[in-house]
């Protein structure tokens, strides 16, 4: 089929678009990665559009990875994610079983207290005397159990059990299955596009997470990646511009007061780039899964 003007100047105006969009997208994660590998002195400095690195070093990521913490922090994160994630999912699919099912005992007033959590919390203070009180302060349980259940998440979950025909359940039942052998050998296998997307909704939420465990935690050694990243931005901050030396008639900063942000924003957000292509897949489906009914 021959394309008319109209039909020809919509697609070359689409795809212009679609590529200005793309790099106003893009440009700014490329700017961060070339600020990274900047001079800090000429960095400030410097004007305009950032296409290449200025007085390109490696200076930030340097002063980064000598952090007497970092790699105890990359050691925490990885130990909360490889229990905190099994116990999220575990946790979520079996409250989602719950709500999705018809004629469960008390599940009014239960599905009413869960979602009451998601508008309203005890407080900060509360919390933390919660957390004390159990015997969790200064370990790494207190960042693994607390947040153990999101109940949004639930609710994706509960939506993709619903959309599972109910007739699978009944067969079940009638052949003599429990309610453990539905849940995890009928629902659970065709539900796993939906549970790629909690694990990544989990995954990112943990590997993000750095508040609680500066109120939590009293043992530095414990404290997971990203709060010794904030921990060395600010102490970075801290100091009073570092020395300044001349080499080659130019001016020369030794400390990295900029550019050090830019390389904690790139340790931090690289290992969530490089997982995120594994489950993109699953990920479209796994959101939409229930959506449409009928």
């Amino acid at each position: 089929m021959r394309m008319s003007r109209g039909q020809k100047a919509f697609n070359v105006f689409n795809i212009a678009f679609m590529v200005l969009l793309m790099i106003v997208t893009l440009y700014p994660f490329y700017y961060v990665i070339c600020a990274s590998f900047s001079s800090s002195t000429y960095l400030q400095v410097h004007r305009g559009f950032l296409i290449t690195p200025v007085k390109a070093t490696i200076g930030a990521y340097k002063k980064t990875f000598n952090h007497a913490l970092i790699l105890s922090g990359f050691a925490n994160i990885f130990k909360i994610m490889i229990v905190a994630l099994p116990i999220n999912l575990l946790v979520t699919i079996v409250a989602a079983y719950f709500m999705s099912q018809r004629g469960m005992m008390f599940k009014g007033p239960i599905v009413f207290l869960m979602m009451f959590t998601m508008f309203f919390g005890g407080g900060l203070i509360p919390s933390y005397l919660n957390i004390k009180q159990l015997g969790l302060y200064n370990t790494l349980w207190a960042l693994i159990l607390p947040g153990c259940l999101s109940i949004y998440n639930a609710i994706i979950m509960k939506t993709a059990m619903e959309a599972v025909p109910e007739s699978l359940s009944e067969s079940a039942y009638i052949d003599g299955a429990n309610d453990l052998v539905v849940l995890f050998r009928i629902l659970v296998p065709l539900i796993i596009p939906t549970l790629a997307v909690i694990l990544l909704y989990y995954g990112v939420g943990h590997w993000n997470s750095w508040f609680p465990a500066t109120v939590y935690l009293e043992d530095n050694t414990k404290l997971p990646i990203q709060a010794v990243l904030r921990s060395i931005v600010i102490e970075n901050e801290m100091l009073l511009g570092g020395a300044t030396e001349v080499v080659e008639g130019e001016a020369y900063a030794n400390d990295y007061t900029e550019t050090i942000k830019y390389a904690v924003i790139v340790i931090s957000t690289i290992p969530i780039l490089c997982v995120y292509p594994f489950l993109q897949r699953f990920f479209v489906k796994g959101v939409m899964i229930g959506a449409v009914k009928g």
